[in-house]
C-alpha cells in the first residue's frame, strides 16, 4: 500500500504560485486603455465640438478599446492660454487650438491664416491645409515637442458690436475683443478700433458687463456661446479665417503602438472630413437662427462696402510679412492663386 507524504504549507504554497503563473501566461490581464485627454475650448454643438466627439467615437473603434479618448470642451480644463502649455507638459495629450495660438511657441507661420481677407472662399482654404503648405507648416511644430495631425475648419469671421459696424470708419474707437494674435491686433488698429486679448471662456460676460464693445467671430462660435444676446449689431463681413490645428504631444504619440497610431490615424482622417464637412452648414444654421432670435441685426455687404474693407485690410498682409515670413505668405498666396 502506497503512503503518501503529507503536503507542507510552504509545498502548498508554491504550487499555488506555480499555477498562477502558469495561468498568467495563458490569459494575461487585459490592459488598460491608453487614456487620450482631448481638451478644447468651445462648446460641444460647434463643429470643433462635433469633431472631437466623433473622433472618440472612431478612434475607441478603430483600436478596439486599446484608448480611452476623454474629451473636455468649454475650457473645463484650460483656458486658451494655458492649454499649450499643459500639452507640453503632457497634462493633456490632444487639443485643436486656433491657428493663432502658435506665435507665442516661436512658429509665428501660423498666422498667415488670421491675415483679413487672405483666402476668398473654402476652396482657396482647402488649397492650403489640403496641400503642400499645410503640411510644411505643422512639420515647424516638432522641435517644439508637438504634432501636428490635421487642420479642422470652423469658418470665416463676422464682426459684430453694439453699434453698427458697417463700414471702417464705425469701428474708430471701439474696444474689440480678440484672440492673442499680432495680426489681429494690426487688424483692430487698421480699424481705428482698440484690441483687447480676452480668453474665449470670459467674452460673454465682457460683452454682457461692456468691458468690450465688440468682437469676431465664425457665427456658430457667436451662436453657441450666446453672443448674440449681448450684441445688437453685426456685419457679415467674412473678412478672415477660424481654424483649428488638431494637435498632440510628440513624445506621447511617438511612444503609442504602431498598430494603435495607426487606428488614431485612421480616426483622425474620417473625423477631419466629418468635422469640415459641417463647419459650412453649422455657420449657415447658426446665422439663421440669430436673425430668428431677433437679438441682433445683421448687415449684408455690398461689393461697394467689401471694397472699402479689403482695401482697408489688406495692408495687414505686408505690415506682418516681418513676423510671419514673406515666403510663408506669398506660399499661401501662390496656392490660393494669388
Amino acid at each position: 500500500m502506497a503512503t503518501h507524504t503529507p503536503i507542507t504549507r510552504r509545498q502548498l504554497a508554491a504550487m499555488a504560485g506555480a499555477t498562477a503563473l502558469v495561468l498568467s501566461f495563458a490569459a494575461p490581464a487585459l490592459a488598460e486603455p491608453i487614456v487620450i485627454k482631448f481638451s478644447h475650448v468651445v462648446a460641444p454643438d460647434t463643429p470643433k465640438g462635433k469633431g472631437a466627439a466623433k473622433f472618440e467615437e472612431l478612434a475607441e473603434a478603430y483600436t478596439n478599446g486599446a484608448v480611452d479618448v476623454q474629451v473636455y470642451p468649454n475650457s473645463q480644463l484650460y483656458k486658451d492660454k494655458e492649454e499649450l502649455e499643459a500639452l507640453q507638459l503632457g497634462a493633456v495629450q490632444m487639443l485643436a487650438p486656433s491657428l493663432a495660438k502658435f506665435g507665442p511657441l516661436g512658429v509665428q507661420d501660423f498666422e498667415v491664416f488670421d491675415l483679413p481677407y487672405i483666402f476668398k472662399d473654402y476652396d482657396a482654404l482647402h488649397a492650403v491645409t489640403k496641400g503642400e503648405v499645410g503640411k510644411m507648416l505643422l512639420g515647424k511644430l516638432e522641435d517644439k515637442g508637438i504634432t501636428g495631425l490635421a487642420y479642422w475648419d470652423n469658418g470665416f469671421k463676422i464682426m459684430s458690436a453694439n453699434s453698427p459696424v458697417i463700414t471702417p470708419d464705425d469701428f474708430l474707437g471701439l474696444k474689440m475683443r480678440i484672440q492673442s494674435s499680432k495680426v489681429l491686433e494690426a487688424e483692430m488698429n487698421a480699424l481705428g478700433a482698440v484690441p483687447q486679448v480676452m480668453a474665449f471662456s470670459e467674452v460673454y460676460q465682457a460683452l454682457q458687463t461692456g468691458v468690450v464693445d465688440g468682437t469676431e467671430n465664425p457665427p456658430s462660435n457667436m451662436y453657441t456661446q450666446k453672443m448674440n444676446e449681448v450684441q445688437k449689431h453685426a456685419t457679415i463681413s467674412n473678412h478672415g479665417y477660424l481654424g483649428y490645428a488638431v494637435i498632440v504631444n510628440k513624445q506621447f504619440w511617438d511612444g503609442l503602438p504602431e498598430d494603435v497610431r495607426a487606428g488614431l490615424d485612421k480616426a483622425m482622417a474620417e473625423a477631419t472630413d466629418y468635422a469640415n464637412g459641417i463647419a459650412k452648414a453649422e455657420n449657415e444654421a447658426a446665422l439663421e437662427a440669430m436673425k430668428a432670435a431677433g437679438t441682433t441685426e445683421f448687415h449684408e455687404m455690398t461689393e461697394e462696402e467689401r471694397a472699402t474693407w479689403v482695401e482697408v485690410l489688406t495692408p495687414v498682409h505686408d505690415e506682418m510679412a516681418d513676423r510671419i515670413g514673406a515666403e510663408t505668405i506669398a506660399a499661401v498666396k501662390a496656392a490660393t492663386g494669388g
